[in-house]
């Protein structure tokens, strides 16, 4: 008796084809690309949140003064190491006060996907009531990002 064992071709095609429609599924399920862009939100909030937060540490220390370079007109925040004058052509906001000495930021923080320009792609307003507002306009997938104190 000469008998064979194996799997037939269609038997293996078979099992290919359930895996590759499972494999389909499960990373349509997992969309890694709102996945990414969730985390880049998340680490937008934190950031707004830090530079909010660094302000108001300053004003607590200066007598409720805000950096001077915070104007009602909503403006973007210059990077870190930008020579000031290149801020005020720019139309940024200069926060270095918050990073010397590294006493309320270490650094300012820059948008997750980066910037090729001199502006973090952060935003700092302040309002006629008195309150600083710190926005991510670069926010993704429809989400508003923005905290005011």
């Amino acid at each position: 008796m000469n008998t064979k064992r194996g799997f037939t071709l269609l038997e293996i095609l078979l099992v290919v084809a359930a895996i590759t429609i499972l494999a389909g599924i499960v990373i349509l399920a997992i969309n890694p690309n709102k996945q990414l862009a969730d985390t880049r939100n998340s680490q937008r909030w934190m950031d707004v949140n830090a530079i909010l937060n660094g302000v108001y540490q300053y004003s607590i220390d200066n007598n409720g003064q805000l950096p001077s370079s915070i104007t009602a007109s909503s403006a973007g925040i210059c990077k870190k190491g930008v020579v000031a004058a290149t801020c005020t052509t720019d139309s940024l906001v200069d926060l270095s006060v918050l990073t010397n000495s590294e006493k309320y930021l270490v650094s300012i923080p820059v948008d997750p996907k980066g910037s090729s320009t001199n502006s973090t792609n952060y935003e700092i307003s302040l309002t006629a009531g008195g309150r600083i507002i710190v926005s991510a306009p670069e926010a993704e997938e429809g989400a508003t990002i923005s905290v005011q104190r």
